[in-house]
C-alpha cells in the first residue's frame, strides 16, 4: 500500500513528531544542498530550501504528495548553522547564552496539481550558561547536527528559559500550521491530540512558555 505523502527529510525529529500526530508516510531524504544565501529573509531562506528539498524528490515522483521542510536558527538576523564540530558547538552555545533568538521552519507541501510553502517562527530564550552547562549538556545531547548546537526535546529545560511561539516549530516542524495544511490536502492526523512533547515540558504550549521549576542564571 503506497503511503499518503511522502517526507523529504532524514530528520528523525520531523518523523517523530508526524509518527505521533498519526500520520503515515514514506521517507526519501533529498539529495540537494541547502542554500545560504544573505539576500533573502529568514522566512524566504527557510522556504526556498524547503521547496529545493520538496521538488528534488517530487521530480522523481511527481504522482506523489511531498512535505519538505527546513529549520534555521538566527540570533539578530544572523543565521547560525550547524556546528563543524564541538569546538564550534561550544562557541554557539556562548553566543546564545542568556539572550533571545529565532527559530524559523520553511514548510513545502507538493503534489500534483499544486504547491503550498509557509514558514514559522519562535523565539527562544536562553539562559545564561557558563563552561559547566554547556559541557553537562553535551554529555546529553550531540549537537553536530542541529542548528543553533541543540535540541529543545533532549534536555531542552537545563539550557532554554522560555518559548515564544510553536514549540514543535523549535523542534523541527511546526505541527499547529503543518496539521492545518495537509487538511487542505485531505490528510487528517489519526492522533488527533497535540504532539506528545518530553515529560519536562507543558503539555499544552501557551503563546509563551516559560520552564517549570527553572530560573535564569545571572
Amino acid at each position: 500500500m503506497v503511503s499518503p505523502f511522502i517526507l523529504a527529510s532524514n530528520s528523525p525529529r520531523r518523523r517523530a513528531l508526524l509518527a505521533e500526530a498519526g500520520y503515515e508516510f514514506e521517507i526519501i531524504a533529498p539529495a540537494v544542498s541547502e542554500t545560504a544565501s544573505t539576500h533573502l529573509s529568514l522566512r524566504e531562506l527557510t522556504i526556498a530550501n524547503a521547496t529545493r528539498k520538496g521538488l528534488a524528490v517530487s521530480r522523481l515522483h511527481p504522482r506523489r504528495m511531498v512535505l519538505a521542510a527546513d529549520t534555521l536558527v538566527a540570533l539578530e538576523g544572523e543565521v547560525i548553522g550547524k556546528p563543524r564540530d564541538l569546538t564550534h558547538a561550544r562557541a554557539i552555545l556562548r553566543r546564545l547564552s542568556g539572550r533571545t533568538h529565532d527559530v524559523c521552519t520553511g514548510v513545502c507541501i507538493i503534489d500534483p496539481q499544486r504547491k503550498i510553502s509557509f514558514a514559522e517562527i519562535s523565539r527562544v530564550r536562553f539562559h545564561k550558561l557558563n563552561a559547566s552547562d554547556i559541557a553537562n549538556y553535551f554529555r546529553v545531547v550531540n549537537p553536530i547536527d542541529k542548528a543553533g548546537a541543540y535540541a529543545a526535546q533532549a534536555a531542552g529545560r537545563s539550557i532554554i528559559a522560555s518559548v515564544e511561539g510553536s514549540f514543535t516549530n523549535v523542534i523541527g516542524l511546526p505541527m499547529e500550521c503543518t496539521t492545518a495544511f495537509l487538511a487542505q490536502f485531505g490528510l487528517r492526523p489519526l492522533n488527533v491530540s497535540r504532539p506528545r512533547l518530553p515529560a519536562s515540558w507543558p503539555a499544552r504550549a501557551p503563546a509563551r512558555v516559560s520552564i517549570p521549576g527553572t530560573k535564569t542564571k545571572r
